[in-house]
């Protein structure tokens, strides 16, 4: 079978993708060694894109209302509906709302129909979650949503900080990129995070600050540069300007100051001062936990100043770097898709810039503000100001803060299309219209990574049943609302369009343009090979760094150093909720699921919702560890298991955002986060809000696997979890069923007599319960008082296997034996291999390393996310052994 070269469709660091299709209808994915990304590597989930292209839970055909309908039908009632609502309530009636995860091509067709035909930049994506505020930071200070550097730069600096980025779980290709620099060379790593991360164990120094006070700690460093002569008086003469304003408010941040305000020690804050003033090649990388802030663009500047300052900007080795979280957030900011952006990184309160791109498009209107940003969309929709809403590629009732406004936002919404891959997420349960949409490995196109390559994605397996590429759909409402303009055969035409408008009256005006490959040929796009942006017209292609040559994009040429006080946040912690929340990601796991949970594999280094807390936190709110607890603020609130760590800072708790209606029944954290936003940016700050936590009160626990998909009717909280053969489940609830057998036929979904075998200790309020058909086993209940102890992974592989006989006592034990050990929670995704077989070959087979784990187990040895998690392991046994 042939390979194609695509691009990974995870997060941004752009991995190519050598995709195989086999006879057996199955895909072999392996990394691209020729990409520049990548160089070959995967993380976890780019190796498991193979288990996630299954059509089982796909949207495969046109709906209205619940039933199915041909395109025809449902293209002509969303372009009627839009159309009507516009002549009755004028554009800002209508609002699309994308996401980073569609194409290039996709994104500038929706832009072009929003801002220019309908004339309204009520489109706005999932990407304002996401890197907003690096966007306006860098347009604050650049005078253009420019990323400076390139990822070579981690491995010729010097000093690499990375500024709330778990990177090592986040974009483990890029981290392990970092390490093997630093194997190689003498690069410090800076860790600066509120939680002990994976990463922040890997550094030399870990400031462990206060939740959200980075403002205060580089403001502290943009003094102490200053105060130590570290300023570039040369350059700052030639190329900047507002350096005396930013100083100014700076200038009262002395190490005492700084280390008061952040929570840290002062010789932490001493030390991280004088390595950044001491190296000359800077790198300073920053993600989430910078921009998922109510002063996220604060953040970036008070960044930026700094590398400003020094002149440690578009030099090998030397500058900041934003990594995104999505595989095509660039590509979204390339072609205007923010609500505050116009087209090819124009903006849209320019004047000129306007007519410009209205000529280019020929277009009957011309939006002339900006729209509504993510967070004040919605509340719009809920309003009744925005009376129809698209939908694209995202899942807003779970991924937005205060989700359950969210929710009923869209319920109470006129109209409302979703176009998406999947048939049930807790977004399309408010649709009007379902549009299905082409997934990975059907779709054809580009995106962009975070060092501004743009990349391939291409098609190796035929769209299933009704689906169309987004691009396409998106055309098709165009032409029935009566737009030219939108007669595309192919994502190669969008493409050369979307070149030609980046040069278009560019002239070197501009940071983007691609105009190089504005005659691009299909055949030629077809085979286009990844490259960097800049690229203009008659210029060769080149790996570009910016403003090597002090040159900026604001009209004089100089870039602006931005005062970034301290400003009053959105602050409730009180005695009634006296904890932070904060939210992120977790290794396995993607937004909110619906790819990577198809995945067995990916679900078994967490399987469930969690919540982790200080030791010294759950001891004073009673809550044991493994059991579950509510965390609640003044939005909503969560059931998770509690995982109590010394890694988690006290005074905070953390939770991943992972999970939806579909996976666990109270487990989507963002309906407990605050939908405060960043004044510039527009970004939620996700990243803090204030909580309390309480233990769950259950009467009971327990754990099932079963062949079909659970029905857990009559358990206050269940989370879902697929397996190879069928599904695992925790439960709890309050109140204990009469009848836990007819409890669990019901679990089971057993429309038919099963053979049971059972054990009940009523004393002990212990049951243990199988269900099989024959000899095999299609459904296992196990349930204690306190959370149940037992062997999920031989449980998990039983299921769908004959038993008979002892066989089925050792099942309701609970334990595989001495010839099916238990290899305990997954550690290696990429290999499967579990806690307890690392232990063993650690306290057995003599195994003391990293590297001799890999040796023998091969964990560690594929996308190495888990490395930091094995060096715990070795370390926690060398303790045991000590003592």
């Amino acid at each position: 079978m042939n390979t194609t070269r695509t691009t990974c469709p995870y997060c941004g660091v752009g991995c190519g993708v050598l995709a195989t299709p086999d006879e057996a209808g199955g895909v072999a994915i392996a990394g691209d060694p020729d990409h520049p990304a990548n160089f070959g590597k995967l993380c976890s989930k780019g190796s498991a894109l193979g288990e996630t292209l299954s059509l089982e839970d796909r949207l495969l055909h046109p709906e209205i209302a619940g039933r199915r309908a041909s395109w025809d039908e449902a293209l002509d009632l969303v372009a009627s509906r839009f159309a009507e609502t516009v002549r009755e309530h004028g554009p800002d009636s209508v609002a699309l709302y994308v996401s980073g995860q569609i194409l290039t091509e996709d994104y500038y067709v929706a832009n072009k129909l929003m801002k220019g035909f309908i004339g309204t930049a009520n489109i706005d994506t999932n990407s304002r979650l996401c890197m907003a505020s690096s966007v306006a930071g860098h347009r604050r200070a650049f005078g253009s949503d420019t990323v400076p550097g390139l990822y070579a730069d981690f491995a010729e600096a010097q000093l690499v900080v990375l500024v709330g980025s778990n990177l090592a779980w986040c974009h483990p290709v890029l981290f392990q990129r970092l390490q093997e620099a630093r194997e190689a060379r003498k690069i410090r790593l800076v860790v600066i995070d509120p939680r002990r991360t994976v990463t922040a164990e890997a550094a030399d120094l870990h400031l462990a600050l206060e939740p959200d006070s980075d403002v205060p700690l580089f403001l502290g460093l943009l003094n102490h540069l200053s105060r130590n002569g570290l300023a570039a008086p040369d350059w700052l003469a030639s190329h900047v300007s507002g350096a005396e304003a930013a100083l100014d408010a700076a200038r009262d941040y002395d190490v005492a100051r700084t280390a008061r305000e952040t929570g840290l020690a002062e010789r932490d804050v001493t030390a991280f001062f004088a390595m950044f003033a001491a190296t000359d090649r800077v790198v300073t990388i920053y993600s989430q936990g910078v921009n998922q802030s109510v002063s996220g663009t604060d953040k970036v500047n008070a960044i930026l100043n700094c590398h400003l300052l020094t002149g440690r900007i578009g030099k090998p080795g030397c500058g900041p770097f934003s990594v995104t979280g999505q595989p095509n957030a660039m590509g979204g900011r390339e072609v205007g898709g923010l609500a505050n952006m116009l087209a090819a990184h124009m903006a849209i309160e320019d004047e000129a810039a306007r007519d410009r791109v209205q000529r280019f498009w020929a277009s009957p209107v011309m939006a002339d503000k900006p729209g509504l940003k993510a967070v004040d969309l919605f509340r719009a929709i809920g309003e009744g100001r925005v009376k129809a809403v698209w939908i694209m590629g995202t899942n807003p009732v779970d991924s937005l803060p205060d989700a359950d406004a969210v929710a009923a936002a869209l319920s109470a919404c006129p109209f409302v299309v979703v176009s998406d891959v999947v048939r049930e997420t807790d977004t399309n349960a408010h649709a009007h219209v379902l549009l299905p949409a082409a997934a990975w490995g059907e779709k054809n196109g580009t995106v962009t990574n975070s060092e501004r390559r743009i990349s391939r994605q291409r098609s190796f397996l035929p769209m299933p049943g009704d689906a169309k590429p987004d691009w396409w759909i998106i055309s098709e409402v165009a032409r029935r609302m009566g737009f030219a303009g939108f007669d595309y055969t192919h994502p190669g035409e969008i493409f050369r369009e979307h070149a030609a408008l980046s040069g278009f009256e560019n002239a070197g005006t501009r940071d983007f343009d691609i105009s190089g490959y504005a005659e691009v040929s299909i055949a030629e796009f077809d085979a286009l090979r990844p490259f960097l942006w800049p690229h203009a017209k008659g210029e060769a292609p080149r790996e570009t760094r910016f403003f090597a040559d002090g040159r900026f994009f604001t009209p004089d040429r100089k870039a602006r150093m931005v005062p970034t006080p301290v400003r009053d946040e959105v602050k409730f912690r009180d005695d009634a909720r006296p904890l932070w929340l904060n939210t992120g990601r977790i290794r396995d796991q993607w937004h909110t699921m619906t790819r990577t949970a198809k995945a067995p594999r990916l679900m078994g280094h967490f399987g469930e919702p969690f919540c982790e807390i200080h030791p010294a936190d759950a001891a004073e709110a009673g809550i044991a560890p493994a059991s579950l607890l509510v965390v609640e603020s003044a939005f909503g609130r969560a059931i998770l298991r509690a995982l109590v760590t010394d890694r988690q800072r006290r005074g905070a708790v953390h939770a991943p955002m992972h999970w939806t209606g579909q996976f666990a029944s109270e487990g989507r954290a963002n309906a407990v986060t605050h939908p405060a936003t960043d004044p510039v940016s527009g970004q939620p700050g996700l990243k803090r809000v204030a909580v309390s936590v309480k233990p769950f009160a259950a009467n009971w626990y327990g754990f099932a696997v079963s062949a079909a998909r659970p029905r857990p009717e009559g358990a206050e909280y269940w989370a879902l979890a697929p397996l190879e053969r069928g599904f695992r489940l925790e439960l709890a609830g309050t109140t204990s069923p009469a009848d836990w057998q007819a409890f669990g036929a019901t679990l089971f979904g057993l429309t038919r007599a099963a053979e049971w075998t059972g054990f009940y200790d009523h004393h002990a309020c212990h049951v243990r319960l199988a269900a099989f058909e024959g000899d095999r086993l299609i459904g296992a209940l196990f349930v204690s008082p306190e959370p149940v102890a037992l062997s999920r992974a031989f449980l998990s592989d039983a299921l769908g296997e004959s038993h008979a006989g002892a066989g089925r006592i050792r099942l309701l034990a609970g334990l595989g034996g001495v010839d099916r050990p238990d290899p305990g929670a997954t550690v290696c995704a990429c290999f499967q291999v579990g806690l307890n077989t690392i232990v063993a070959a650690i306290r057995e087979g003599g195994a003391t390393s990293v590297e001799a784990i890999g040796d023998a187990l091969k964990a560690g040895t594929n996308c190495g996310s888990c490395r930091g998690e094995i060096r715990r392991i070795i370390d926690a046994n060398r303790f045991e052994k000590a003592v």
